[in-house]
């Protein structure tokens, strides 16, 4: 896939997809409500990419995972409301609502939470600043590299009978939910299509 540039053109084609394709809200079924961000950034060099944090290893739960900047949609917020507080909370990027371009379907999670993903469009000088006791390491990720020839991956485990999903990146694998909800961005939001994705595993040892 080729290198895509951060500009108004991308910004114009992601609105469109997002709003021609209505997402899918899952029922809650006893599940803890969440939100994460997928941030549209500049990659330093006109390129698109997006936000992924590596969480703190001082965290009770999931530390030193890869994640989207997100959590726990508190009482009275909208996920919307709860993605950009996170934002502002773990990376210190403050994001008008304005920023928001749309939504993508909710995923449910093996450690029982159901996620609502956000899609935001950071400011063309957007300054992130890890949050040490929650982000141990902000990264760009380049669209096109989400995009290249082999990624995602879909492998098998005798646990379940769907695939688990996992994208090799920065040297390692990045796994669901933070996979598959990436994956359906660049399914929806940049191709157009309706690929769903609520049926992509974790990896066993995520299913707590």
């Amino acid at each position: 896939m080729k290198e895509l540039r951060f500009d108004a053109a991308l910004r114009a084609l992601l609105t469109r997809n997002l709003a021609g394709r209505a997402a899918a809200a899952l029922p809650q079924r006893n599940l803890k409500r969440a939100a994460v961000c997928l941030i549209l950034t500049d990659d330093g060099a006109g390129h698109a990419a997006l936000v992924l944090t590596l969480r703190a290893r001082t965290l009770n739960t999931h530390s030193g995972q890869f994640a989207l900047p997100g959590g726990r949609i508190d009482a009275g917020e909208s996920a919307v409301d709860a993605a950009l507080r996170e934002v502002r909370e773990e990376i210190g990027l403050a994001l008008a609502p304005e920023a928001v371009l749309g939504c993508l379907d909710d995923y449910p999670t093996r450690s029982g939470y159901l996620i609502t993903p956000i899609v935001a469009w950071a400011p063309d000088d957007a300054r992130m600043r890890a949050n040490p006791q929650e982000v141990e390491v902000i990264y760009r990720v380049r669209l096109a590299e989400l995009g290249r020839p082999g990624a995602p991956e879909f492998v098998a485990t005798p646990e379940s009978d769907q695939p688990v999903i996992r994208y090799p990146l920065l040297d390692t694998l990045v796994h669901a939910p933070t996979a598959a909800v990436m994956y359906q961005f660049m399914e929806v939001a940049l191709h157009g299509r309706a690929t769903r994705v609520a049926h992509l595993e974790q990896p066993v040892w995520a299913w707590r």
